[in-house]
This record gives structure tokens, sequence and C-alpha cells, in this order.
């Protein structure tokens, strides 16, 4: 049977995220089986006049490709790849896996070449079309998020087809303060971090580039970091689950990192310069994702979090650092993972994941939903 929530997904990200018109082209992404989202998109293509191109990825076919790829294929798939990117006005990309570990079995020397090798096809993609990446839900993902398949997919309705321009409106004061923000601090168990944002561009992330969306982030001043930070989220990188990871800080550089896979870690920062340094600190806001599912997509927007980037800035708030990385890792600040503060010039700002200032009540749960 239809469901009607699919197509109003398929509305909200071709009307508002992509913003499609007629005679453009459009590269729907699908990784996973086809699905009931993938054909609402064709369909809202086809209905504003655009062009849908699509491709359907399999994951274990993929991690076999790549353990053991050479240079030169990845090279010859960057030409190919980037040719046909260079000719698309929006991308839609959909992640769905049955597995989030399919590609455990790539080396970790295979993924920082494939990082490399096809970051140019990456960068035209952010760069240069209107692009938004969403997950898929299935069994497997509710799996990850503890909820029964029934209960997990209103859920994940609840979260995607969120009133998005309500909330964009709401974000507007915690971008004006964070413009005018110098220092900030950030404090939890473990954490004692401070580093610098001052003159730097604050982008909300309002349902345009993410479904599902609610953070609001700034790329920041790069040498500025000095102290420590233990994240309590869980991230799946390469097949892998990371857990417990803690940096310290100095100048700006991660001197110090730890985690469940302490030389998979430093491997993965130490695949070139920028890899040690942030490219992005975000707050977290989406008032009805509550607690990690192993899924970046969803935790770095978590009520209550803050997000701190090690690698490539995004260039709408660049800080200069370049990386064949981006790794979103995520700290919730909410009681039920030890509470924590935010502080903007000496003044506390978030408290135990709850905004205490007037102007930025707004962004608080009870308001947004």
């Amino acid at each position: 049977m239809k469901d009607p929530r699919y197509e109003k997904m398929a509305a909200n990200l071709i009307d508002y995220s992509v913003k499609l018109k007629k005679g453009e082209n459009l590269f729907i992404d699908v990784f996973g089986s086809d699905n009931l989202l993938a054909r609402e998109l064709i369909k809202k293509a086809y209905q504003v006049g655009g062009h849908p191109y699509v491709r359907v990825n399999d994951s274990k076919l993929s991690a076999l490709l790549y353990k053991e790829v050479t240079e030169e294929q990845l090279v010859i798939m960057n030409e190919s790849e980037l040719a046909f990117m260079q000719k698309m006005d929006a991308y839609l990309g959909i992640r769905e896996s049955d597995n989030i570990y399919e590609s455990s079995i790539i080396p970790p020397s295979k993924g920082a070449l494939i990082s490399k090798i096809l970051k140019p096809t990456f960068d035209e993609r952010v760069k240069h079309t209107r692009w938004c990446v969403m997950r898929y839900p299935n069994s497997s993902m509710a799996q990850l998020s503890g909820m029964p398949t029934d209960v997990f997919e209103d859920f994940y309705f609840d979260v995607c087809n969120l009133d998005y321009a309500k909330m964009s409106v709401a974000m507007d004061n915690l971008v004006k303060l964070m413009e005018s923000t110098d220092k900030v601090r950030l404090t939890a168990k473990g954490t004692d971090l401070t580093f610098s944002i001052k003159g730097q561009k604050a982008i909300k992330c309002d349902g345009e580039f993410n479904i599902p969306d609610g953070e609001v982030f700034v790329g920041p001043v790069k040498n500025s970091f000095n102290g420590k930070i233990s994240y309590n989220t869980p991230s799946v990188s390469e097949g892998l689950t990371y857990e417990n990871i803690v940096f310290e800080f100095e100048n700006g550089k991660i001197i110090n990192a730890s985690a469940n896979y302490l030389e998979r870690i430093n491997k993965k920062l130490n695949i070139d310069e920028g890899a040690r340094y942030i490219g992005e600190f975000a707050i977290g806001v989406n008032p009805f994702i509550t607690k990690p599912m192993k899924d970046t997509l969803f935790d770095e927007k978590i009520a209550g979090s803050i997000h701190l980037t090690p690698g490539q800035c995004y260039d709408e708030s660049s800080n200069g650092n370049d990386s064949a990385i981006h790794w979103d890792l995520v700290l919730i600040q909410t009681p039920e993972y030890g509470g924590g503060e935010i502080y903007f010039d000496d003044i506390l700002i978030r408290k135990d994941g709850l905004f205490v200032i007037d102007q930025l009540l707004c962004l608080n749960p009870e308001n947004l939903k």
C-alpha cells in the first residue's frame, strides 16, 4: 500500500531542499535496493520539468570492489564520475544499509586512497550542486535505534517531515549570536575545551542539505583549540564502531587521540595534515532526536548535542582547513549523558542540553515540535 508520507517527503526534497527547476538535471543516488522514496522522487522530478538520473548501489559489491582496488582504477572512476557530476544541477543521496559493517573488509590504506582520489568528485557535488543526503528507513536501522520497525518508521517521518521552515526562523538568533562571538568553551565529563569562532560565518542547516536536519555550524579558527574533549557517542567509520574517543588539543592540533581502536584512529588522523585540525563546530537542535543510533546523519542533529569535526571545512564557513576526511563526532550534553555546558565569551548559553538565554529559548525542544 502506498504511504503518503513518502510522497510528502519527496515533495519537500524536490521543492524545498534542492529547489529543482524545469530543465535541470537531478542525480538520485540510491544506496541499497530500489525503494518507495526513490520512486516518488522520480515522479516529482518529472512533474516539475526536471530530468532525473538514477544509480542504485550495492554495499556488498562496493566493499568487495574497494577491498583490493588500485589507484589506477580509482583514477578512472573519478574521471567518469566527475564528468557526470559536472552535468548535474542537483543531487539527492538516499542511504540504506542492511549491515553498516559491510565496509569493514576494506583495509585502512585503501580507505585513505579512496578518500584522496575520489575527493574531486565529492567536492564537485558539495560545492557545485544543490544537494541533500538522507537515510532510508529499514529494519536494520530500526534495530540500531533500539525500536520495533513500525515504531521506528513513525519516528523517522516525525524527524524527517519536521516543519523545517519554522526551525529555520528559530535558528536566526543562534546564527547572529555565533557570528558575534569570539571565545567558545565546552565543558562535560572529561571535557574542558576552548576555541575561537571570531569573524566566522555561521550556517543554519534547516533541511536543505540533510534530512533529517537541525544544526547550526561554523568553521572555527583553525589554530585556536586548547584543552580536551571526550566524545560520548559511538561513531561508525570504515566498518568499525569507534567508542570512547578522546582528543587533546594544543594550538589547534590534535596532539593526542585515543579510542577503542587506538592504532586505527591515529592512522585515520594521519591521512594528511588537515585531519588533525577541526573543520566544523556545530550545535544540534532537532527536537525529535534524543539518543544516538550509530548513524551520523541522525546523531549529529541530537537536541542538546554538539559535534566537533576533524578534517575538511565547508566553503560556506571556511577556516582554511583541507583534508580528505570530514568526521562528525558527537558529544551529547543532556543529563542522561552526563550533562555539560556551552559558554560564549564566558556567558553560559546552554546547560545540560537546554538553552538558558532568552533569545535562544525558541530552539529548545518544546518550542520546535
